[in-house]
């Protein structure tokens, strides 16, 4: 089978590296990929958001079955493009992306269908919006309706910062025209847990749950990043937890998204928070999450492309999704200033026998070498069967990696042992 996997980073090159055990898979292009997922796969210089490229090229190359793993794409319509032209494909269409694509038509959802989430309001009015926060309760989250490279949700602590919020979005346009809408929303309090999901339309079936670290320095402090690092599976996602989030929040959406007419087929990334009252869904993605993915996939006993066109062809409740007992830990490498200002182009030395647990996410071929090319370079990833022993590992790898300016947090984990005590 020849296949195709649209996107550039890490968590696309720990989908590839998942779908190359499977036997049949005899290619995968990655359209536009990285230098180092050239390691695993070609890479064709077609950009993520050129539709009409990687249709004409899956068609050209008679691509078997495609993947479809960043938002743009899917909120675009990649994937009724590429079905349209007789590519089946993984990822939802796109009136089922929407649930990712716009802040107020998710949480118009979960009102409409009584699933849990923070109380918000809704504005596409900035003078009505700055009314309002003279008033709302504070601490206050201020969302971007649209993509905004998941950047797009600030939380304020000070009716000052809820305004400034509003001003960057709204009137400045930090985030271009994501920015026309906002939501307003309840601060909510709890652990966060990422959880993703196989779903058909018909069934879904969790993956093994994940904690993230957003902020740049340890501690938890500095600015919010892409994700500085994860572990799996998230210590506070216990068994009762699940079962409750599978009967409130998890078919809860698939049958809502079916009523409206939106069946969502691929990979639902369910963002919550375990709040006092239960869980509430903070945030719905309609793709595998970055650096989630990087720690999930490694402990998927399952073969990939088997369940990804269980999903295409609605039979996923024939197919076992089976993960391992053990834990995973990624510690993402980056450049040193990121999320903000950045130096690129310096050499990346992995030696061979630690490149199966490295995931490339900025990172290009400069005359034969490979150099940084971005603020998060590289996930590297460990399995083993306790938590602790996951976080050492893979601590003990990235001291066999080197490059100038590299920067990372000392602490991924320490959350989530400290939760296990």
């Amino acid at each position: 089978m020849k296949l195709l996997v649209v996107g550039s980073g890490g968590r696309e090159h720990a989908v590839i590296k998942k779908l190359l055990e499977n036997k049949d898979v005899e290619k995968i292009y990655a359209l536009p990929g990285n230098g180092g997922i050239a390691r695993d796969a070609e890479c064709v210089n077609i950009s993520a958001t050129d539709i009409d490229g990687i249709v004409k090229f899956a068609t050209d190359n008679k691509i078997d079955y495609a993947v479809v793993t960043p938002d743009d794409p899917l909120v675009l319509g990649c994937v009724d493009a590429l079905n349209e032209a007789g590519i089946p494909c993984f990822g939802p269409a796109k009136n089922a992306a929407i649930i990712e694509g716009s802040k107020v038509f998710s949480k118009n959802l979960m009102k409409k269908y009584g699933i849990p989430t923070a109380k918000y309001e809704v504005f596409d009015d900035a003078e009505k919006a700055l009314e309002y926060l003279e008033t709302a309760p504070i601490p206050t989250v201020v969302k971007a309706d649209g993509l905004a490279l998941g950047k797009g949700a600030l939380v304020c602590m000070t009716r000052e910062e809820a305004i400034d919020a509003v001003k960057t979005i709204m009137v400045d346009k930090k985030f271009g025209a994501s920015g026309n809408e906002i939501v307003v929303e309840e601060f909510l309090t709890g652990p966060e847990v990422s959880v993703l999901s196989f779903t058909d339309g018909k069934v879904v079936k969790p993956m093994v749950s994940s904690m993230d670290h957003k902020r740049a320095g340890d501690g938890d402090t500095g600015l919010n990043t892409g994700g500085m690092g994860t572990i799996a599976p998230n210590p506070y996602y216990t068994e009762e937890v699940a079962a409750e989030c599978m009967e409130k929040i998890f078919l809860p959406t698939i049958d809502a998204m079916n009523k409206e007419g939106r069946t969502f087929k691929g990979c639902l990334y369910f963002g919550l928070m375990l709040t006092p009252d239960g869980p509430k869904v903070i945030e719905y993605n309609c793709r595998f999450g970055d650096p989630e993915t990087q720690v999930v996939l490694p402990l998927l006993k399952s073969d990939l492309l088997t369940i990804m066109q269980a999903c295409t062809n609605g039979t996923l409740s024939e197919i076992e999704v089976e993960f391992s007992q053990g834990s995973a830990c990624c510690v993402v490498m980056a450049s040193k200033g990121y999320p903000v200002a950045y130096e690129k182009g310096y050499e990346i030395t992995i030696p061979e026998d630690v490149a199966p647990n490295v995931y490339v996410a900025g990172a290009a071929l400069k005359d034969g070498k490979l150099v940084t090319s971005g603020g998060r370079v590289l996930g590297v990833t460990a399995t083993a069967d306790t938590l602790p022993e996951a976080i050492e590992k893979a601590y003990g790898l990235t001291e066999k990696i080197h490059f100038d300016n590299q920067y990372m947090r000392k602490d991924i984990g320490k959350r989530a042992l400290e939760a296990r005590k």
